[in-house]
C-alpha cells in the first residue's frame, strides 16, 4: 500500500478540519468530543492525521485572534458568516498567521478549493478576497515578492 502524496494528505486534513469546525459551530459539542469523533470515524488513510489535529486544536485555541483578523475585512461579525465559509476562513487565517512554511498562495488555493466544493455558490470568491487581504497584511514580504514576480 502506497502512502498518499503529502500535499493531497494535507488537503484531506484541511477538509476534515473544516468539517469538524463546522460541526462544532452548529452542534456546540465539546471540542475534544468532535476531534475524537473525527479521529475514530473518518478514514485517515489518505489524510495527514497529525495536521488535522494541529489545525483543529490551533484554530480552536486561537479563535478570538483569528476572528479579529477576519473581522477587519468582513462587514459581518464571524457568527453571522456562512458556517462553511467561516470554518474555511478560520483555517486559512491560522495558516497565514502560523504556518509560514506553507506559501500563502497554497493557503489561498486550498481554501478556495474547499469553498468551491462545500460553500455557497460564490463563496469561493468571498473566501479568496478575504484571505488575499489577510495575506497582504500577515505576509507582506512574501506577498510583495509574489506580486513583483507576477508583474515581471
Amino acid at each position: 500500500m502506497s502512502l498518499p502524496h503529502p500535499a493531497h494528505a494535507r488537503s484531506r486534513a484541511r477538509r476534515f478540519a473544516m468539517q469538524a469546525l463546522y460541526q462544532r459551530d452548529l452542534s456546540g459539542t465539546e471540542l475534544h468530543e468532535i476531534r475524537d469523533q473525527f479521529l475514530e470515524h473518518e478514514d485517515f488513510s489518505s489524510a495527514d492525521r497529525e495536521y488535522f489535529i494541529e489545525l483543529f486544536n490551533q484554530v480552536t485555541q486561537h479563535i478570538v485572534d483569528i476572528d479579529t483578523h477576519i473581522g477587519r475585512f468582513v462587514d459581518l461579525p464571524p457568527g453571522r458568516l456562512d458556517p462553511v465559509e467561516r470554518a474555511i476562513l478560520r483555517i486559512g487565517t491560522w495558516e497565514l498567521m502560523s504556518r509560514i512554511d506553507i506559501p500563502y498562495r497554497v493557503v489561498l488555493n486550498e481554501a478556495v478549493q474547499l469553498a468551491k466544493k462545500f460553500g455557497a455558490e460564490q463563496g469561493h470568491t468571498f473566501v479568496n478576497g478575504v484571505l488575499d487581504k489577510l495575506a497582504r497584511e500577515l505576509r507582506p514580504i512574501e506577498y510583495r515578492q509574489h506580486g513583483a514576480r507576477a508583474g515581471s
